[in-house]
């Protein structure tokens, strides 16, 4: 896996650096589309596979790298394995390679939009730890209109693990048992990110 690999995950996720479009939100990242996630696992799986193994760990080292290889242990197996416990099998190495890149400072080295990938992590988090640091991450994007509503559903996800320290929607596909409590929130709107 070399740059080639690192420029065609970019380029699919945020699209041709040249495109009019480019540093703006898309509107597959956070959609559910069967036939996206196809399209995905066509085009990446055996990346994913690599860097499940810590195959890509090199990618650490560099801005854009980095993004990329937190993009494919967070992003992608969310379309990857939907709806399964695949799903989040990777959110700990993902976690792990967001942090050493926030360390390095490669967050303040790519477009605001694409800094979220890097925050991320830590918002997926079922560690209220983890999700305090989101939020201090993202207040560092308050200043961009464009990350707003991304702003706004980090509180959201804060929120849910300070109240019950997991996402309640995740409890069905991992075989965790809801409380009652747990099952009035996901009859609310809004409740399953």
């Amino acid at each position: 896996m070399g740059l080639a690999d690192v420029q065609d995950i970019l380029e699919f996720w945020f699209g041709p650096t040249d495109h009019p479009d480019y540093g703006q939100s898309r509107d597959f990242w956070f959609g559910k589309d069967a036939a996206f996630d196809l399209a995905l696992t066509t085009r990446f799986l055996t990346v994913y596979q690599q860097a499940a193994r810590h195959e890509l760990m090199a990618w650490e080292n560099n801005p854009l790298s980095s993004l990329a290889l937190t993009i494919v242990l967070d992003q992608f197996p969310r379309n990857l394995f939907r709806n399964t416990p695949e799903a989040f099998a990777t959110d700990p190495l993902a976690l792990r390679v967001a942090r050493h890149a926030i360390a390095q400072g490669f967050d303040a080295q790519v477009l605001p939009v694409q800094r979220w990938f890097f925050y991320l992590p830590f918002e997926h988090s079922e560690s209220l730890t983890d999700q305090e640091m989101s939020l201090q991450l993202w207040e560092r994007l308050q200043g961009d209109p464009n990350s707003k509503n991304a702003i706004h559903y980090a509180y959201r996800h804060w929120e849910v693990i300070a109240r019950f320290g997991r996402f309640p929607h995740r409890n069905q596909i991992l075989g965790r048992a809801s409380t009652p409590d747990e099952l009035g929130f996901l009859e609310e709107p809004g409740s399953h990110f």
